[in-house]
């Protein structure tokens, strides 16, 4: 089975076609070595996929027929992902809350007056207004 299908049956991508577009720019790595989408998997090969900042570690167990349900994904493949890049995960998700959403627009009326709140309170620009 090609490796562009094999990532998008076990859902690891949405479409064949993002699948292939992250194989092309060098995301996913088979036995260590960049492939082409038409690169052929087999049972115990070791796939790496780069997404979302995160290196996954997959070791392919069978290939399957077609698209799968996400309970019997894990029929098809082992996850080996350490636990330090699902760490890396959480860590990118809370870093990701502090910050505004992008598109929200400019502050409102109740973000400003915490803005303005902050700079009082701060000794570097109370001194500044001082002198």
């Amino acid at each position: 089975m090609r490796v562009d299908k094999y990532l998008w049956c076990i859902r690891y991508y949405k479409t064949r076609s993002i699948a292939t577009a992250a194989i092309k720019k060098g995301h996913v790595k088979v036995n260590g070595a960049v492939v082409k989408p038409s690169r052929e998997v087999y049972a115990t090969d070791q796939i790496s996929v780069r997404k979302n900042q995160v290196d996954y570690q997959l070791v392919v167990l069978d290939t399957p027929d077609s698209r799968l349900g996400a309970k019997l994904v894990d029929i098809y493949r082992k996850d080996v992902t350490p636990k330090e890049n699902l760490e890396k995960l959480e860590l990118l998700k809370y870093s990701k809350d502090y910050y505004r959403k992008k598109g929200t627009g400019r502050p409102t009326k109740k973000d400003r007056r915490d803005i303005d709140e902050i700079y009082e309170n701060d000794d570097f620009f109370s001194k500044d207004e001082e002198e």
